[in-house]
């Protein structure tokens, strides 16, 4: 059996990504950082079409648990977690941080600046999603500097994962 493992990794960050969604969907907690609005609408918009893009392309929860003696899940379970550990081991303790700009700027990075899956119908939306407008929208045009500071760390935070990922031997 032949296992792609660059398609394992995706699988397992998209997966990581959607959980990330799904956590704080329905959460405004953005709005004690002053934050317009049309900025809140615009994160919550990202996501949700980020979230339904991946829910096409992987399987349910339920699926992963269920098969989760399977090689090939099984891998993509270890790289979930090797995901998880890291961010979990680089953020302090009760430390805020922004999980729309951390997911997107893992994306970002795995699909554009590390061109994984650059020949994958299957992650076709990844590849040519306009990243940079969505940097331009959410990091310079907010003016709230301690919201940009964080989403800055959370780009620093996403880069130094990434790149340790990408690394990671299955």
């Amino acid at each position: 059996m032949v296992i792609n493992i660059s398609k394992i990794k995706t699988e397992a960050l998209l997966l990581f990504c959607r959980d990330l969604i799904l956590s704080y969907k329905d959460n405004n907690e953005l709005k004690g950082y002053g934050l317009d609005n049309e900025v809140l609408i615009e994160f919550n918009n990202l996501g949700l079409t980020i979230l339904n893009e991946i829910n096409k392309i992987t399987f349910s929860h339920d699926y992963y648990l269920k098969n989760s003696r399977n090689f090939r899940v099984k891998a993509i379970l270890n790289c979930y977690d090797f995901i998880n550990k890291e961010i979990s081991k680089n953020l302090k303790k009760n430390e805020e941080f922004n999980p729309s700009m951390l997911y997107f700027s893992m994306l970002t990075l795995w699909f554009k600046e590390l061109e994984k899956e650059s020949n994958s119908k299957e992650f076709i939306y990844f590849l040519l999603y306009p990243y940079g407008t969505v940097y331009d929208k959410l990091l310079i045009g907010i003016k709230n500097v301690e919201y940009k500071n964080m989403s800055i760390k959370m780009i620093e935070l996403a880069e130094k994962i990434i790149y340790k990922y990408d690394k990671v031997v299955l």
